[in-house]
C-alpha cells in the first residue's frame, strides 16, 4: 500500500474571506426569463432541471420578462414595495435600540425582504406560516401593528407573550404567523403536520414553512420532506439560502456539491431555484407552489437564492468571517431596489413618490416606536408583572394555580 495516494479530506471554503475582494464568479446568473414555467400539474420527474437553473422574471433594465411574468396590479405592487421599505426601516430603528440598550437582541433581514412580503401577499388569510427569525417582513405586510412587534422585543408590560419569548420570537395567530421557533428545523415539520391535518379534515387551507440553508443538513428537514412526499401535503417548504448560516458559509451545508432544491428532487417534490431579490419572481413562484397545494397537487419546494446583508444578528460580527462589501457585490443586487427601477420603468411610479414613501415609511415606524417605549424598555425594567406566568397557560386555571397565584399578588 505504500505506493497508494494519501486521501484528502476536504473542507469547503468560501470565495472569499475578510480582507479580500468579493468573488462572486462561482455564482451562474442566467438572463430573466430563461427558465420555463411548467403546468400545475406537471410529474415531478419532468421539471428536475429546474431544481438546478434559476427563475429570474426582472432584467437589468427592470422589465418583467418570460413566462413567470406574472400579471400584478401596480397598487398591489405598491402595496409590496412599501411592506419591504417599512421592514427595512423597521430593522434599521430595532437595530438602534438594540445598540441603546432598549433590548437585548435583534436580527434584521435586509436584503431579504421580498421573500416574506411576497409570501405573505400570496397566501391566503386562513393558511398558516412557520417562520424563522427573519421573516418580519410578512407581519409588516400582512399590516400586523408595529407597536405589537416592538413591545415584543422590549419585553414589555404590553408584550403580549409576557417576555417569555426571546426578543423577535413573534407569535401571531391572527396573521397565520406561527410562533417562531429558535430550533430551527422544527418549522418544516410543523408545517408539514399542519398541512396534513388540514387535508385530513377536508379544509381548503395550505401551510408554508421556512429554513434557511444550513438547517438543510439537519434531520428535521428530511424527515419533513419524508412525510410531505409520502401524503402529498398540502405546503410550500421554503429554503431560504442567504449564502450564510452564522458564520458558516453554504458550501458548508453541502451547496458546493448541489443545489438546494435539488434535495427535494429525490422526494419526489417538484422543486423551484428561485431569484429571492426579484419581487416579481417570487410572487410568481409563490403562486405556482399555492395554486398546486390548494389543488391537491401536494407539496413543492423553493429554494429563495439570497443574501444575508446584514450580520446574522446583533451578536454577530461578520467582518471576521467575510468581506465588509461583501453585500454590494452580490450579482442579484437589493431588492427593494428593483422592484423601484420596475415601477419607474413602467410609468407608475416617480422618483418623488419613492421619496414621500420614505419619508412616510420613517416617519410611521418612529412613531410606532415612540410609542412602544412609552410602555417601558429594558432600560426602564418596565417588564410584564410577575404574575403573568400564570396567564395563557389553561384556557380554565385549575384551582391549585390560582391559590398560587392570589399568593403571588398578595406578597404572602
Amino acid at each position: 500500500m505504500s505506493d497508494t495516494t494519501p486521501l484528502h479530506f476536504d473542507v469547503p471554503e468560501p470565495s472569499a474571506r475578510p480582507g479580500d475582494v468579493p468573488d462572486f464568479s462561482f455564482f451562474d446568473v442566467p438572463p430573466a426569463g430563461a427558465v420555463r414555467r411548467p403546468e400545475l400539474n406537471v410529474d415531478p420527474t419532468e421539471i428536475r432541471d429546474l431544481a438546478y437553473s434559476l427563475i429570474r422574471v426582472l432584467d437589468d433594465e427592470g422589465r418583467a420578462v418570460g413566462p413567470w411574468a406574472p400579471e400584478v396590479d401596480p397598487d398591489a405592487l405598491r402595496r409590496g414595495l412599501r411592506a419591504m421599505m417599512k421592514t427595512r426601516a423597521y430593522d434599521d430603528r430595532m437595530q438602534r435600540a438594540q445598540r441603546q440598550g432598549k433590548t437585548s437582541f435583534y436580527m434584521r433581514c435586509t436584503g431579504e425582504e421580498a421573500i416574506a412580503v411576497g409570501l405573505a401577499l400570496e397566501l391566503g388569510p386562513g393558511d398558516m406560516f412557520f417562520p424563522t427569525y427573519r421573516q418580519q417582513g410578512w407581519l409588516v405586510a400582512r399590516d400586523w401593528p408595529l407597536v405589537d412587534m416592538m413591545c415584543q422585543l422590549f419585553s414589555n408590560e404590553k408584550d403580549r407573550l409576557h417576555g417569555r419569548q426571546m426578543p423577535v420570537m413573534y407569535s401571531a395567530r391572527d396573521a397565520g404567523f406561527f410562533t417562531i421557533s429558535g430550533n430551527l428545523g422544527t418549522q418544516f415539520i410543523q408545517a408539514v403536520g399542519w398541512a396534513m391535518a388540514s387535508a385530513i379534515m377536508g379544509d381548503t387551507r395550505i401551510a408554508s414553512g421556512v429554513v434557511g440553508e444550513g438547517t438543510t443538513a439537519e434531520a428535521d428537514f428530511h424527515y419533513a420532506l419524508t412525510f410531505a412526499a409520502t401524503y402529498r401535503a398540502p405546503v410550500i417548504l421554503n429554503v431560504v439560502n442567504n449564502q450564510w448560516a452564522i458564520s458558516s458559509f453554504q458550501g458548508i451545508a453541502g451547496g458546493d456539491a448541489a443545489t438546494f432544491a435539488s434535495r427535494a428532487v429525490g422526494h419526489g417534490i417538484p422543486a423551484l431555484r428561485v431569484d429571492g431579490n426579484d419581487y416579481l419572481a417570487v410572487l410568481a413562484a409563490s403562486r405556482w407552489a399555492r395554486d398546486r397545494a390548494r389543488g391537491n397537487g401536494g407539496p413543492t419546494l423553493i429554494e429563495w437564492v439570497t443574501y444575508r446583508a446584514a450580520a446574522h444578528s446583533s451578536s454577530d460580527d461578520p467582518s471576521k468571517y467575510r468581506p465588509l462589501d461583501e453585500w454590494k457585490a452580490w450579482p442579484l443586487g437589493d431588492p427593494i431596489q428593483r422592484l423601484v427601477a420596475h415601477l419607474i420603468g413602467s410609468g407608475g411610479w416617480s422618483d418623488d413618490q419613492q421619496a414621500q414613501l420614505q419619508g412616510d415609511v420613517d416617519e410611521e415606524v418612529r412613531a410606532a416606536a415612540k410609542e412602544a417605549e412609552s410602555y417601558g424598555t429594558l432600560l426602564d425594567g418596565r417588564v410584564a408583572s410577575s404574575t403573568s406566568i400564570f396567564d395563557d397557560v389553561f384556557a380554565e386555571m385549575p384551582p391549585h394555580l390560582r391559590r398560587q397565584r392570589e399568593q403571588l399578588e398578595s406578597g404572602d
